[in-house]
């Protein structure tokens, strides 16, 4: 499934990153702890986290990871965002809390 078809059937704000929409995607992988996600998050998946900060990126485009979702109506920053739009990695947004998000992301994936 692509991050196109993800965003819409979750109801994502796409904030940046528009030209990554058609990245496959394989999987997801939820933490707020950088070193977590660079240790074990795997290409091709999303990566679900509070994080705004343009250190998110590096961490997505070291892993090749399709796209992140901030949740909590949390909104990258500038930066991060201008970011998002060279590396093409999506990122997403919900008001949902991470929980929430997972398991529907789980569900549209499984």
């Amino acid at each position: 499934m692509r991050v196109a078809e993800i965003a819409e059937k979750l109801g994502l704000k796409v904030y940046s990153g528009m030209n990554g929409l058609n990245r496959e995607v394989t999987g997801g992988y939820v933490s707020d702890l950088l070193s977590d996600v660079m240790g074990n998050a795997d290409a091709g998946e999303i990566w679900i986290t509070l994080q705004t900060h343009k250190n998110v990126m590096a961490i997505a485009s070291l892993k090749d990871l399709a796209a992140i979702i901030l949740v909590s109506d949390n909104t990258p920053e500038q930066d991060t965002a201008i970011q998002s739009n060279g590396e093409e990695i999506p990122i997403l947004g919900t008001s949902l809390a991470t929980f929430e998000i997972s398991g529907k992301l789980y569900e549209l994936l499984k």
